[in-house]
């Protein structure tokens, strides 16, 4: 039986069918009404919560809901199905900071000294002349352009699409015979193999300048945020970055999660639909600033995690998240733009950079090439401390890895008050430790908005210095200060008062944020700790440690020591690198032997699955306190303390 729902959402109205015993989120999507789901569907947030005004629906979770909730019609979306004609007001949806923008800094990206575009890029820009047809010469306009490819530059095998075919006659007439084209010559360069055809990427009447730009565009799709350089590939250079929030986010805060709502009815397609949607409205930011067309990018590289590179291609990925946890591809073939849907040239060449693993994907192989962990001779850990926590421990002689789900706490998402390190985010906090009063600073300056990723590492150090925590998290209600108080999600502590941000409401560090951050740094250090435990070396004998992830160039490294995300060693042995993933697929992107290595890379790593080990949960049970059960790990954080209590004691 069909049955007629309703909704009211923001002042607008729409209606849709469906079945009895459908969901409602399913009607939502189906009416055009966008409801969160950042749990993917599981009824585990409570963030799609709806109110029925009328009618009959049937509840298979009131988790997160209140008796007085239910009394009052409220109703998990995507865990209520429809019995009969119903009305329904969708409440405001919680809102994420979308903004297009390039991080607060952006970074400085030097072009390979050795860069020589002739000899490493695998695109090439070249004229050619033809001879105009004649009543004596009626050869068709794809051979004779064929014949001038071969005559001209020695390209045998040339094909293109049939797009081109299309346009074809009226370039070559336009151009009077006289010609630029765009082609993909991988297969005339030596240690490619020789038998794969040279492909016509794109034709343009008359001789275009030689040292004009030609596009090219690197891509990192995290699971919070997508990163876009837009690349002139004739000098090298990045002319442009922007980054933003992955539009997923909204079906799923973390990859689990997002794979559980792709198998549901059109999930997947949703999934797809909307990172397509994010790449291609920050490709056309770039474009705008450089005075470029979008239509003139003709070549790509794109880093992600499995799951990020599954649904962007839509390959269905839920064998990633089941035992025994196996991607459908780790080394996708070379696409076009018009395969996949981005909004580039349509022959553009789409290079997905490989994978290792279900939870070691290609942002780790790019990263590892960026980083030059691949080619040191000392024994290195590099980490990407992002949603999905990856490690690498190795040298130029071996390389193992692992991944573990640190969640998105460090990148702003599933924190309160969290958010990018964007204008408006508190950065840093120091805290009083007589009068409990904080001190902080605001990228951009001005009024808060929130706290990002490095503010919050601070925040969390300052917090258990300083006594308003404890080494399980617990907020100190007994702290003597009006800062520290009963919140709606337990004990909390007020960062900056209504009066002082630019919302006008408390910006605070709740219980629930705590210990969604205590998980995430938890998870982080058993994955290294393991990691290097199994291969039998000890943290003492790593030379460097290189933290990659788009807000680890801006980690304090002594806060991050005191709450137990990163090992305690000497300072001088850390390195913060910002995004290695993106700058790895730029290497890529500009240089066929660097994209080589990454393939080798790939295939040179050994992954370890934490899951099926016991010693993680033992270790990420441990490391679920500040700094950690074990105090004996962190000799400067109890230095740190013991100094604190001192100081107490002679006051």
């Amino acid at each position: 039986m069909q049955h007629t729902i309703s909704f009211t959402h923001n002042n607008k109205q729409a209606s849709v069918k469906i079945p009895t015993g459908a969901l409602l989120s399913d009607a939502a999507h189906l009416a055009g009404i966008d409801i969160g789901q950042p749990c993917g569907g599981q009824g585990r947030c409570g963030r799609c919560a709806v109110q029925v005004m009328e009618g009959t629906v049937r509840r298979r979770s009131t988790l997160r809901l209140s008796p007085e909730d239910v009394e009052q019609g409220y109703a998990l979306a995507c865990q209520t199905v429809v019995e009969g004609d119903v009305a329904i007001y969708v409440p405001p949806q919680e809102k994420i900071e979308r903004r297009l923008t390039t991080d607060r800094v952006v970074a400085e990206v030097t072009v390979p000294e050795e860069y020589e575009y002739l000899q490493d890029q695998t695109v090439r820009r070249i004229h050619l002349e033809l001879t105009p047809p004649s009543m004596d010469d009626q050869t068709d306009d794809w051979a004779r352009l064929q014949t001038a490819f071969r005559l001209q530059h020695r390209f045998e095998n040339v094909t293109c699409s049939l797009n081109l075919l299309q346009k074809m006659g009226k370039i070559l007439r336009e151009g009077d015979w006289n010609v630029t084209a765009v082609v993909d010559v991988k297969n005339v360069i030596e240690s490619y193999e020789t038998d794969r055809p040279i492909r016509l990427l794109d034709l343009q009447p008359g001789m275009v300048d030689e040292y004009s730009p030609l596009w090219g565009t690197a891509i990192d799709i995290g699971t919070t945020t997508v990163t876009l350089w837009l690349v002139d590939m004739v000098n090298g250079q990045v002319k442009a970055q922007v980054a933003e929030y992955n539009g997923q986010i909204a079906r799923g805060e973390d990859v689990i999660s997002r794979i559980i709502y792709a198998s549901k009815n059109g999930g997947g397609q949703d999934l797809r639909q909307r990172v397509l949607d994010s790449i291609n409205s920050l490709l056309e930011t770039a474009c705008k600033r450089v005075n470029a067309k979008a239509e003139n990018v003709v070549k790509a590289t794109i880093s992600g995690n499995s799951t990020m590179m599954h649904l962007l291609l839509g390959i269905p990925a839920e064998n990633i998240r089941l035992s025994p946890f196996i991607t459908a591809v780790n080394h996708p073939p070379i696409l076009t733009a018009r395969d996949i849907g981005l909004n580039t040239n349509p022959e553009a060449s789409v290079d997905c950079l490989p994978g290792v693993a279900s939870y070691v994907g290609a942002d780790i192989t790019a990263g590892v090439l960026s980083s030059g962990v691949n080619v040191m001779d000392e024994v290195t850990l590099f980490l990407d401390v992002g949603t999905n926590g990856e490690t690498v421990l190795g040298n130029r002689d071996w390389l193992v890895t692992c991944a573990c789900s640190a969640g998105p706490a460090f990148e702003g998402a599933g924190v309160v008050n969290g958010m990018r390190a964007t204008q408006g985010a508190i950065e840093e906090v120091w805290i009083n430790s007589d009068t409990l009063e904080p001190t902080y600073r605001v990228i951009g300056g001005g009024k808060p908005k929130g706290i990002c990723g490095s503010g919050l590492i601070a925040l969390l150090s300052e917090a258990f210095l300083t006594g308003i925590l404890d080494k399980a998290g617990n907020v100190n209600l007994m702290a003597g200060s009006s800062r520290v108080r009963e919140g709606a999600h337990g004990g909390e502590y007020v960062v900056a008062w209504g009066v002082e941000s630019e919302s006008g409401e408390d910006i605070v560090l709740s219980r629930v944020d705590v210990d969604n951050l205590l998980r995430a740094k938890a998870a982080i250090y058993a994955g290294f700790t393991v990691l290097a435990e199994t291969v039998g070396i000890s943290l003492e004998g790593v030379s460097k440690v290189l933290v990659g992830g788009s807000f680890g160039k801006y980690i304090n490294v002594e806060k991050a020591v005191q709450i137990g995300l990163l090992p305690d060693m000497d300072w001088s042995r850390f390195e913060f690198l910002g995004n290695t993933s993106v700058k790895g697929a730029y290497y890529a992107l500009l240089d066929w032997r660097k994209r080589e290595q990454v393939t080798e890379i790939a295939k040179r790593m050994t992954y370890i699955e934490l899951s099926a080990d016991n010693s993680f949960y033992e270790a990420f049970t441990s490391a679920l306190f500040l700094p950690h059960t074990d105090l004996s790990k962190f000799p400067s954080v109890v230095e740190a303390l013991t100094s604190k209590v001192e100081d107490q004691t002679s006051e």
